[in-house]
């Protein structure tokens, strides 16, 4: 490379940095509060919505615990049903992380790829897209649980 082409690299790398600084400095600040509360009454609405949904099956004779398995299998199915028919989407760009973080974000982050792909057939599309992000979660979570047992299990001998 020849002096000019280094010049002209170093201009143009000072230029977009500039264009960097001048665009983060005239984007403008989200609504902090806002989003944070948003996130807050749509998450804590979704718990709310599964504290009722337990507090019907135990009183119709579900003991405590059985009724915490159903009631995640439930929710599940609930996030997953939203996600397919895009109400979840729209409850998502409304709350922002507050749909992400109980166990119906969880079903959403496994049925909307799986929704995205299903043209490519169900083996290579649903079947294989179905746990890009969820994946790593699951992987990470049974692999964690199988160590921590295992030492549960060590120092229990």
């Amino acid at each position: 490379m020849n002096n000019k082409e280094n010049k002209d690299k170093v201009t143009e790398k000072k230029i977009k940095n500039k264009f960097n600084q001048l665009n983060k400095q005239a984007e403008p600040k989200p609504p902090l509060a806002l989003h944070c509360t948003k996130a807050f009454i749509v998450g804590g609405g979704i718990c709310v919505v599964g504290e009722i949904i337990k507090d019907v099956m135990m009183h119709f004779g579900v003991s405590e615990p059985d009724a915490a398995n159903f009631l995640s299998i439930i929710m599940v199915f609930i996030g997953a049903f939203l996600t397919g028919i895009g109400v979840y989407d729209k409850i998502g760009e409304f709350s922002g992380a507050g749909s992400l973080v109980p166990i119906t974000g969880f079903a959403n982050s496994i049925v909307s790829p799986a929704i995205e792909f299903k043209s490519e057939g169900f083996i290579l599309g649903l079947g294989a897209k179905m746990f890009t992000i969820a994946g790593p979660v699951l992987v990470y979570g049974i692999g964690s649980s199988v160590i921590v047992g295992l030492i549960y299990y060590i120092f229990n001998l």
